[in-house]
């Protein structure tokens, strides 16, 4: 689709560069790192006042990490297609880089949501929304185990498991950090510590599901997304590569579902958590 030569190298870096310069002009991501935190006092809640302090205006957080993610991406998208033709020989091979893929993507979630001992617990809607998606598939023959496919379609459930364990963990946390008093209210009325947190957690979590709703809802009118085209170039008819985009977008809504509905159960049950001086119960 696109020639791999100098042009493309240019133009993929004036890209970054301009994502990086937009970044750093509005200054995105400060403050935001003190309002995660609960705003530490002392000098570091001075230098979250008014998105000054270490930030300048070419290095706020989001401009860094988006030179970072660019180059990261570039770095790891070489290693990732010269190993791919190695893994895809033995079956081993193939379920270790699976594997990597899931640990991975664990562990960027955890960091993500939360910055001590409880990101394991990601792994948990993770694996509850992608084992059975990718199970069903291996055990009614649609994706073969030896079949270099399991490599796309394991990688797309899984990067879509990880953004709505992200997201729905972000914003559930947020969101009882915002409302911390109403969680407090409710306890006194009697409510249970989970119900209480679950009450207050759940509208925020949801909202994680509403970009995978809105590109299923608009699939083929304001996009076409990157399995159809895939398969389109591929030489596939146009109906085989509406089936398997339809497939890819279905099985991301139930995944997506899945990781929602089980981080915000982590959370409202405290396994998830932002606090750093005491771990919470059953961690």
């Amino acid at each position: 689709m696109l020639p791999v030569n100098g042009a493309l190298a240019a133009v993929l870096s004036a890209l970054l560069a301009a994502a990086v310069a937009v970044a750093a002009v509005a200054r995105l991501g400060e403050g935001h790192e003190h309002r995660r935190e609960g705003g530490r006092g002392g000098r570091d809640g001075k230098r979250g006042g008014g998105g000054k302090g270490r930030s300048t205006r070419w290095g706020s957080p989001h401009a860094r990490a988006v030179a970072t993610a660019g180059a990261r991406a570039a770095a790891q998208l070489a290693a990732v297609s010269l190993v791919i033709g190695y893994v895809v020989r033995a079956v081993p091979l193939l379920l270790a880089f699976v594997a990597l893929m899931f640990a991975v993507a664990t562990w960027t979630a955890g960091h993500r949501i939360t910055h001590n001992r409880t990101w394991r617990w990601t792994a948990a809607p993770i694996a509850a929304g992608v084992v059975p998606v990718v199970g069903t598939l291996l055990l009614t023959g649609l994706v073969a185990v030896d079949d270099i496919a399991l490599i796309p379609v394991s990688g797309i459930l899984i990067g879509g498991a990880l953004t709505g364990t992200v997201l729905a963990g972000r914003r559930s946390l947020d969101e009882l950090a915002a409302r911390h008093g109403e969680v407090e209210a409710a306890l006194a009325l009697g409510f249970p510590d989970h119900e209480a947190r679950l009450e207050i957690a759940r509208p925020a979590a949801s909202d994680a599901l509403i970009p995978g709703l809105d590109q299923t809802r608009t699939v083929g009118l304001v996009t076409l997304p990157g399995a159809y085209v895939g398969m389109l170039l591929g030489g596939a008819s146009p109906v085989e590569a509406g089936a398997v985009q339809l497939f890819v977008l279905v099985a991301l809504m139930a995944v997506q579902a899945v990781a929602v509905a089980v981080v915000l159960e982590l959370v409202a049950r405290g396994r998830v958590h932002r606090l750093h001086s005491e771990p919470s119960e059953g961690e």
